[in-house]
């Protein structure tokens, strides 16, 4: 039988992290492998009063049809939400609601990509972006990630040997790594790519979850021609499937054309409870809540590795958000790691799948801390220690065995 399928399918990988998930479900596997929120921390009884009253006060209406560009008062509470944290000025006309950041990138992708188009990512790089660009048959260029951000002399470099249209970015409490862009920063890739006339697509999924440190400002902040995703999957809950995006006129006209083709509006039922959800309730106190919980587990989950990894094992020790970053010694695969852990009833991702290139990322893998109790997180981490020890003295012997 011919091909039926579409080149863009040939070059297209399924999700690492889905195909992991599969292997977790488990009862008695400790996952720190999805990058889920913590269900306990879910407002339930809040949504069922927001739907129960949406539902009986307008049903008719909310399950109709609705508009493109999403609800009108949702989108106006989220410009003045960025007017209020962030001060910036966003006309609710440059808001599109979404269904989710995901939906958000392939929107994005439709709009700007033709095949062979460039963009720069950062090294390692947000695995369900490269998923979503790559179905565009883009081409990846990555730049490496320092502790204060994206390495800006060296997306400086590339972008001037190159005509890349789109540079994306998690700048706060980045998946995967869990770095966060100093302010100094922002700055200076605003510029570079105001230099090169280049685009920024800033993902902010994760960037009301600080439980450390300041609050900076977001890239779209020092540039008006930077694209600013927002979504409500890990503020309020994901199974809404929730997002938005921020962008120039010029730019959402071609972004609501493109939404229309694909869905021609997100679940309006799902916009009408999350604004009704808003209006009965205190949502920063309820984000206050999320922190202080994200912001322990952390804590925890350090602590627990400096206690109990090699001290060759380094990592990162974010802000907020939910993830942090291990990198293990020349020569550890953490694919080899990933085998031995899921003898033992436990789950990572390994870092291969977050890299564009097929050099890269062998000994890192990424952690989530967000959706785990205490008692997972100690005993987790102490499987893990004990897979390492084992994993390391097998690459100690091998190369006793080799010699120099």
């Amino acid at each position: 039988m011919k091909n039926i399928f579409a080149d863009r399918m040939q070059a297209t990988r399924k999700s690492f992290i889905r195909e992991i998930l599969k292997v977790t479900q488990q009862p008695e596997v400790i996952s720190f492998a999805g990058g889920l929120p913590n269900p306990g921390l879910f407002p339930v009884e809040e949504i069922m009063s927001a739907a129960s009253k949406v539902l009986s006060e307008e049903g008719r209406s909310v399950l109709q049809y609705s508009t493109t560009e999403g609800y009108l008062p949702l989108r106006e509470f989220i410009a003045q939400r960025y007017l209020k944290k962030s001060g910036l000025n966003i006309d609710p006309d440059e808001i599109l609601i979404t269904n989710g950041s995901q939906q958000s990138l392939d929107l994005i992708g439709k709009v700007f990509l033709n095949k062979g188009d460039r963009v720069v990512m950062e090294k390692p790089g947000y695995l369900g972006a490269i998923q979503a660009f790559s179905i565009f048959e883009a081409e990846f260029e990555a730049v490496p990630l320092l502790e204060d951000g994206i390495d800006a002399g060296s997306l400086d470099r590339i972008l001037d040997g190159n005509s890349a249209k789109l540079f994306y970015t998690v700048s706060t409490f980045q998946n995967p790594s869990g770095i966060t862009y100093s302010a100094q920063k922002r700055k200076d890739v605003a510029a570079i790519l105001k230099k090169h006339n280049v685009i920024c697509v800033e993902d902010n999924a994760y960037g009301e979850l600080r439980f450390a440190g300041e609050d900076l400002p977001t890239i779209r902040n020092y540039s008006d021609y930077t694209i600013l995703m927002g979504s409500f999957s890990k503020i309020i809950a994901p199974g809404l499937r929730m997002g938005w995006i921020c962008a120039r006129k010029e730019i959402m006209e071609k972004l609501i054309v493109a939404k229309q083709a694909a869905d021609l509006h997100s679940n309006y039922l799902s916009q009408r409870i999350i604004h009704q959800y808003l209006l009965d309730n205190d949502l920063d106190g309820h984000i206050a809540k999320i922190k202080d919980a994200y912001g322990k587990r952390r804590d925890l989950m350090v602590s627990m590795m400096a206690e109990h990894f090699p001290e060759s094992v380094r990592y990162t020790k974010p802000e907020g958000g939910m993830f942090l970053w291990v990198t293990l010694p020349e020569g550890v695969s953490s694919l080899e790691l990933f085998e031995l852990a899921i003898e033992e009833n436990v789950a990572f991702v390994p870092g291969d799948p977050f890299y564009t290139d097929d050099n890269s990322g062998s000994n890192t893998l990424r952690l989530n801390f967000s959706n785990s109790d205490n008692e997972q997180i100690e005993e987790g981490i102490k499987r893990l220690a004990v897979c390492l020890e084992r994993l390391m003295g097998n690459v100690r012997r091998a190369n006793a065995q080799h010699g120099p």
